[in-house]
C-alpha cells in the first residue's frame, strides 16, 4: 500500500468521464449540475442545492483535509460538470472505504459515465490504494441507486435502521453493499464488459 495514495487524491479519466478533486472554486459547477432535474428536491438524497451548495462544499473539503474523504467534481466528456462524487470513512489501516455522496445530472444518469466512473474509483481504490473492502450505503428508499450499485456486482450486506438524520429531519434506513478485494476481479471483468458493449451498470 503506497501512503501518498490515502493523502494525494487523483486526477481519473476516462472516454465518457473525468473525475478531478472537488476544488471550492467548484461550487457553481455543482449548483449547475445539481439544476438539471432540481436533484436537492429529492427527500431521499442530499444534493446541495442554491442555499446549501457552499457549506456541501467546504465540509467536503475539511473532511479531504483531516484525511477522511477525498471529494471528486464529476465531468462528461465534452467537459461539462455533471455530477459529484466521493471516497470517505477512508481508513488505511484496514484499508478500507466507502464511495458515495454520488449524484448525477439528470440527462447522464443511467448511461455508460456511471459504469465508467465506478470502474475508475472502484480500479484505484484496489489497485492503487489496495483496499480490502470498498462500501456502498444508499437510502433504503433510493430504489434507482440501489438498482445501479446491484448492477456493479456489489453484495448486500443487509439494512441499518435509522442509522442516519437525513436533512428534512426524518431517520433512515440505510441499505450497505460491498465488494471484496478478491471479489474485484470479476467486477472489473464485468464493468469492463459493459463498458465496451456501450451498457450501463
Amino acid at each position: 500500500m503506497n501512503n501518498l495514495h490515502w493523502t494525494i487524491p487523483p486526477m481519473l479519466e476516462g472516454a465518457h468521464v473525468s473525475l478531478e478533486p472537488l476544488q471550492k472554486e467548484h461550487v457553481e459547477d455543482l449548483l449547475l449540475a445539481a439544476s438539471d432535474g432540481e436533484l436537492w428536491n429529492l427527500w431521499y438524497t442530499s444534493v446541495p442545492g442554491p442555499e446549501t451548495v457552499r457549506p456541501y462544499v467546504a465540509k467536503a473539503l475539511a473532511d479531504r483535509e483531516a484525511g477522511t474523504a477525498m471529494p471528486f467534481l464529476v465531468r462528461n466528456a465534452a467537459g461539462e460538470p455533471v455530477g459529484c462524487t466521493r471516497y470517505f470513512r477512508m481508513d488505511p489501516v484496514i484499508p478500507s472505504l466507502e464511495i458515495g455522496y454520488t449524484w448525477y445530472s439528470t440527462r447522464v444518469q443511467r448511461t455508460p459515465l456511471n459504469t465508467e466512473a465506478k470502474r475508475l474509483l472502484l480500479g484505484h481504490a484496489f489497485d492503487a490504494m489496495g483496499c480490502t473492502v470498498v462500501e456502498f450505503r444508499t437510502h433504503a428508499f433510493n430504489h434507482r441507486s440501489r438498482t445501479a450499485i446491484e448492477r456493479l456486482g456489489a453484495h448486500f450486506d443487509g439494512i441499518l435502521r435509522r442509522q442516519m438524520r437525513m436533512p428534512d429531519g426524518h431517520l433512515r434506513d440505510t441499505v450497505v453493499y460491498s465488494i471484496l478485494d478478491n471479489e474485484w476481479p470479476t467486477v472489473r471483468r464485468n464493468l469492463d464488459y459493459k463498458l465496451d458493449h456501450g451498457a450501463s451498470a
